[in-house]
């Protein structure tokens, strides 16, 4: 019943409307655009039905202002929002989780074992900066990462598709004592904001530009994401909530991997404060 409401609002079951590639892209983002809502704490499902079928005759009668997507890039949108929706649907589930790291700050790392993903970690954190500069440094600076994150050698954005969607490479740093050799990751990111609480998500994907680098394996990431939002009582401080999904593919003992995830998510924590302390203090500076 809920696909044939969405097939007649989008008007992709009526035969003459089937060329209109325009009007069935738009109409999938619009759907696609809700369910995220729905994620982060949208309206019934009766609301956003109706308010998705009131667009299909604003679609149908005025010109079409927004980029038109490529069917590869409508399948990179959706496996982006899927990612965000498994991440999500994870973290809201407050069972199971085991501590495996605890630091004196507070900082914290849980892990779990969840059905046909595998294990995941967790990471707890509060960061002395307002939601705004995180956002600043890992969405719209992502490419500068390497330049703070001794973990991280790269990060290239390969193509970006719309105003939330990327897809990207990453470069991962040889690990202490290399225990871990060189890693590197294609995926498909993607960041939403809803009120106060952002969101960033991704997971590995294939992206024919990128093929496999010699020397390097190529590890990846199963649904991960990062939920932003003003601590409550302290807007000028962070709430930051990190579930690393990975596969690091080749021949290595879970201990070696638990302690490596772990400890590179809380590493990560000190990192990013250094790197916002650190441009604070330069523009007080100038």
């Amino acid at each position: 019943m809920l696909l044939a409401t969405f097939k007649l609002c989008a008007g992709s079951s009526y035969r003459y409307m089937r060329n209109m590639k325009g009007v069935r892209h738009q109409a999938v983002r619009a759907i696609g655009q809700e369910l995220n809502r729905r994620a982060l704490g949208g309206p019934a499902p009766s609301t956003w039905i109706n308010q998705v079928c009131r667009r299909r005759s604003s679609l149908l009668g005025s010109r079409l202002e927004e980029t038109l997507y490529s069917d590869q890039e409508l399948a990179y949108i959706q496996q982006g929002e899927e990612a965000m929706q498994k991440a999500l649907g994870i973290l809201s589930d407050q069972e199971g989780w085991k501590k495996e790291n605890q630091q004196a700050n507070g900082d914290k790392v849980l892990s779990k074992v969840v059905p046909d993903v595998g294990k995941v970690f967790r990471l707890e954190v509060v960061v002395d900066q307002p939601m705004e500069r995180l956002y600043e440094e890992l969405v719209d600076r992502m490419e500068a990462m390497g330049e703070w994150n001794p973990n991280v050698k790269e990060i290239k954005v390969l193509q970006k598709i719309g105003k939330d969607t990327v897809i990207t490479h990453e470069l991962a740093a040889e690990s202490a004592g290399n225990l871990v050799g060189p890693r590197d990751f294609v995926s498909v990111r993607c960041a939403k904001r809803r009120g106060s609480t952002c969101v960033l998500a991704g997971m590995a994907t294939h992206f024919e530009e990128m093929p496999e680098q010699k020397g390097v394996i190529r590890a990846e990431h199963g649904p991960t994401c990062m939920v932003l939002h003003p601590l409550a009582g302290s807007p000028s401080k962070t709430k930051l909530t990190w579930l690393l999904s990975i596969d690091l593919k080749g021949w290595l003992p879970k201990t070696i991997i638990n302690q490596v995830l772990s400890q590179t998510q809380v590493d990560f924590a000190n990192h990013l404060r250094h790197r916002l302390e650190s441009k604070l203090a330069s523009e007080a500076k100038g």
